[in-house]
């Protein structure tokens, strides 16, 4: 999530607004979403793999299930907050002045979120603190309009005009559409068949975004980047595995980039030639991103405790270390488009005695941010998968995707 927040998550106000979902049913949480909000249901024909989608909150997809109504439910919801309801903006307190933190599995953002080309930071903003942070409404509070639906699909359109932090204009659009993927499909992504034994649920989002001016957006004035995210249920043994490519640093750089929330120790996040392991325990708020020149198009966790397996993969576009990725700190930046593709998030208190924002953790991708002219248009896919089964059957799946067994996984921080 966010940084430089310390000061405000502390405050009595925001500390009322934090509150996370107590059922680990996907048929409440449908039940619940259904009475607060217009949610959608997609699901097999079987009834088994199942996923929710709210149009009011920009589309998200707030959570799914591999083992139909009675099965667990993937991904967090804040209760408390969905409740309560989004107020009228003079009327808004605490954390909810700046953000509506609604929870779900993947939900659609644009970056970037810090510096000089800030979405977050209004025109002419130069002090990138807490209290001048503010998620557009296009990203946190308007609704999406539904163009198409059908059983295992259903398609979004957003007409937005955004303003950065250098004062550049952008007019655009945003084509959403999210798919409930069978079996094949799922197949196709691990590479291999799921067996039998093994309850699994996926779906692909497909994000366009178009230039819809008579501009081109230029570096110099600023770009912007498509960005999901998103939020898990957390749990004391689960952990974020994050394939790297190896090579020496001098060539390639850092595998890793931990300057969002400061530095995070050996005990959290382990790194190898082959992959990064960060705690998913809502105990620690931290954050890591993977540069182009590193990164794979997958990432994923395990959680030994559910027996759950979750695989998140997307589109990196060939020769990605050669395209302008965003950065998302609050700071002024000299490279402003040596970014991150990939980004982890494990949520905690900010500070001994304050309440977290869930918990929850989260694992995001995001595109490039391009040039576009009038017409051109972006395209971002990506695709979350869970898989939930015995350890045994799951073990291939790791090794292949992930490139790490599932032992290596879970004794990571032993």
């Amino acid at each position: 999530m966010k940084a430089n927040m310390v000061a405000a998550l502390i405050s009595g106000s925001l500390a009322a607004s934090v509150g996370g979902q107590t059922p680990d049913n996907f048929g409440e949480d449908v039940a619940f979403l259904r009475q607060h909000s217009d949610a959608r249901l997609l699901k097999a024909a079987d009834g088994r793999a199942q996923i929710v989608v709210v149009p009011a909150w920009q589309g998200r997809v707030m959570t799914s299930t591999a083992a139909g109504a009675g099965g667990a439910s993937y991904g967090w919801i804040n209760y408390e907050l969905i409740r309560r309801g989004i107020a009228p903006e003079a009327e808004r307190q605490g954390l909810e002045k700046h953000i509506y933190v609604l929870g779900g599995e993947e939900r659609l953002w644009l970056g970037p979120e810090g510096g000089q080309y800030a979405l977050f930071f209004k025109p002419g903003e130069k002090a990138y603190i807490f209290d001048n942070w503010k998620t557009p409404a296009l990203l946190d509070t308007e609704p999406f309009a539904v163009v198409s639906e059908a059983a295992h699909r259903i398609a979004f359109r957003k007409e937005a005009r955004l303003v950065n932090n250098a004062g550049a204009e952008f007019r655009l659009r945003l084509d959403r559409t999210v798919t409930l993927l069978d079996n094949a499909a799922i197949a196709a992504v691990l590479g291999q068949a799921v067996p039998g034994q093994v309850a699994a649920v996926g779906f692909e989002s497909a994000n366009t975004l178009v230039n819809t001016g008579d501009q081109p957006w230029r570096k110099e004035t600023g770009l912007i980047s498509i960005w999901l995210l998103g939020m898990l249920r957390h749990g004391p043994r689960v952990t974020m595995v994050i394939p790297v490519r190896p090579g020496p640093e001098q060539l390639l750089g850092p595998a890793v980039n931990t300057d969002y929330f400061g530095a995070v120790g050996p005990e959290r996040l382990k790194v190898t030639p082959a992959a990064l392991f960060f705690k998913a325990d809502g105990q620690y708020r931290s954050k890591l991103g993977v540069p182009p020149q590193r990164c794979r198009p997958v990432l994923g966790s395990y959680d030994p405790d559910r027996r759950t397996l979750t695989i998140l993969q997307f589109n990196l576009p060939a020769e990605a270390e050669k395209l302008p990725y965003v950065r998302s700190q609050w700071k002024v930046h000299a490279a402003p488009y040596a970014g991150d593709v990939i980004n982890a998030y494990n949520d905690g208190a900010p500070e001994p005695g304050a309440k977290p924002l869930g918990p929850f953790y989260e694992l995001e991708s995001s595109s490039p941010a391009l040039p576009l002219l009038p017409n051109q248009q972006v395209l971002h896919v990506q695709r979350t998968l869970h898989l939930e089964g015995d350890p045994a059957l799951l073990e291939p799946i790791a090794r292949k995707v992930l490139g790490v067994g599932l032992a290596e996984i879970e004794n990571a921080f032993r």
